[in-house]
């Protein structure tokens, strides 16, 4: 069942919040080699919170989900890069 703080399968979702400079990079990063993407503002939606925890096991954010279930948590542009390029995304 998919919801508004859900990954959706076979996309990538970011959980995120504008406070976090991880986050507005990544983010950035994803517009700039436009990449489509779920963004989920965990200030907006703090139940959200919990569903990047559950997915991640930290507390940690950004938040990656990539269409094939794996994820990363505080990755550099070059780990978000070379998954893109693993999925034929870029």
């Amino acid at each position: 069942m998919t919801s508004a703080t859900q990954p959706e399968s076979g996309k990538i979702t970011m959980f995120g919040a504008e406070w976090c400079r991880d986050c507005r990079r990544t983010k950035a990063q994803l517009d700039e080699l436009g990449v489509a993407y779920t963004y989920i503002d965990l200030e907006a939606e703090p139940a959200a919170a919990e569903v990047a925890k559950d997915i991640s096991g930290r507390t940690n954010i950004p938040v990656v989900v990539y269409p094939d279930a794996s994820h990363h948590v505080e990755p550099s542009n070059a780990d978000v890069a070379a998954k893109l390029r693993e999925l034929s995304l870029i």
